[in-house]
């Protein structure tokens, strides 16, 4: 653990930190981009199986519900495995699955891939904040933990940015192979560099305690109201990234691919949101920004259907700030109300989190396909709104005490 301010610092410290800062990053980069991979590629993936945008969106959905059933898997075993074994074996089992994807000759092989691809990837997902915070020192966690959140929206970015271009350039296998290899070398790196766990100690999680936990949770009004404006916001973000190619690559707007891949740089605006709304919510009642960052997320989509480019930008980009702040300050009320078993409190978040975007991911494409765009988004604007209503009645008005807690960004 890396001594305090107040003690000098070996350089073998210095290295080790700087190890675990690397390693940390290239986790959260490997990670989001192939939860991701196939979301700037349902165009490619309908005209190579004949499937329609629905269907397409599965494969979308299935990392995302693989990542859900994993991580509710490890909510119970996670802490008998060594951290560091866990995350790299996931990064490497991980991305062989997603190379072996491109092997995929029919629809619902791809699909078993990527179920299996994203419950693998929540090794990562499950423990990688819990490995920081046993082997870095509290002095400089803050930093740790930053650069492998930025892994995450990086890699999440550059998933869909890659992946399209790649895709345009060549076609979707070629992408997929592309961005597998690329995850296979970061897995390696990680393996290779990623220093032992000095403070970890496994321990058993009695099941029937945590059951009882996660009971107890399931019966309180607040937390439930929490974890479904987790799982509508979410669901509405993947549901416009699902099909916001389709919508651009219509004759309506007609883009070629690289300028679609710029639309997606626009997730760069979750970044800003997260960081912003974490900081306000030490100073500012977080229920009061929870539901000033839902309206902002109406205001987003509400620019969607002004059928203009630079509309359309600008909304992508407002709704992608809006749905991180959103995201932020449900983690952050879960978190800090949960005063006792916060880990089960924040396992349910996750798995209502994923579930979102699962269900609603391909759901609310049916909406596209039957009745078009401005229905399409309207449907999700009424997500929005019983999210919206559920902030209010679930979440009573009272101060939290506020204190700092650490904002994680996961999409």
């Amino acid at each position: 653990m890396i001594p305090t301010s107040s003690h000098p610092v070996s350089p073998a410290e210095r290295k080790r930190f700087r190890r675990i800062r690397l390693c940390m990053l290239l986790s959260g980069l490997s990670v989001f981009a192939q939860l991701y991979l196939f979301q700037p590629l349902l165009s490619d993936l309908c005209s190579f199986y004949g499937i329609s945008a629905v269907t397409g969106s599965l494969s979308v959905s299935a990392s995302t519900i693989g990542m859900a059933v994993g991580l509710f898997v490890l909510a119970f075993k996670a802490d008998a495995v060594s951290r560091g074994r866990l995350m790299g074996a996931s990064l490497i089992a991980s991305s062989l699955l997603t190379l072996l994807s491109v092997l995929a000759f029919n629809y619902p092989l791809l699909l078993l891939a990527n179920f299996l691809k994203g419950a693998v990837l929540a090794g990562v997902s499950a423990v990688a904040l819990a490995y920081l915070t046993e082997e870095v020192d509290a002095a400089v966690i803050g930093l740790a933990i930053s650069l492998y959140l930025s892994g995450n929206t990086l890699g999440g970015m550059a998933g869909r940015v890659s992946g399209t271009l790649l895709a345009g350039w060549a076609d979707w296998h070629v992408a997929v192979l592309v961005i597998g290899a690329v995850s296979l070398l970061l897995g390696m790196i990680f393996v290779r560099l990623l220093p032992a766990s000095r403070h970890f100690r496994p321990s058993v999680v009695s099941v029937r305690v945590k059951l009882g936990q996660m009971a107890r949770l399931l019966g309180d009004r607040s937390f439930v109201g929490a974890y479904l404006i987790a799982a509508l916001s979410m669901g509405v973000f993947v549901s416009v990234y699902n099909y916001l190619s389709f919508l651009l690559e219509s004759p309506a707007f007609g883009l070629p691919h690289y300028v679609v891949a710029g639309v997606f740089l626009m997730y760069t605006a979750g970044v800003a949101g997260s960081v912003l709304t974490g900081r306000l919510s030490d100073h500012h009642s977080p229920y009061t920004l929870l539901r000033g960052s839902l309206l902002l997320m109406v205001l987003g989509l509400l620019l969607l259907l002004v059928l203009r480019l630079e509309s359309i930008v600008v909304g992508v980009g407002i709704l992608t700030f809006a749905f991180f702040s959103t995201h932020t300050m449900a983690s952050r009320i879960v978190s800090m109300q949960a005063r006792e078993a916060r880990s089960s409190a924040t396992s349910l978040y996750w798995l209502f989190y994923y579930t979102g975007s699962s269900l609603l991911g391909s759901a609310t494409g049916i909406l596209l396909s039957d009745y078009g765009w401005p229905v399409f988004v309207a449907g999700l604007t009424v997500l929005v709104g019983v999210s919206f209503g559920v902030s209010c009645v679930a979440l009573p008005v009272h101060r939290l005490a506020l204190r700092p807690v650490k904002h994680s960004i996961n999409s």
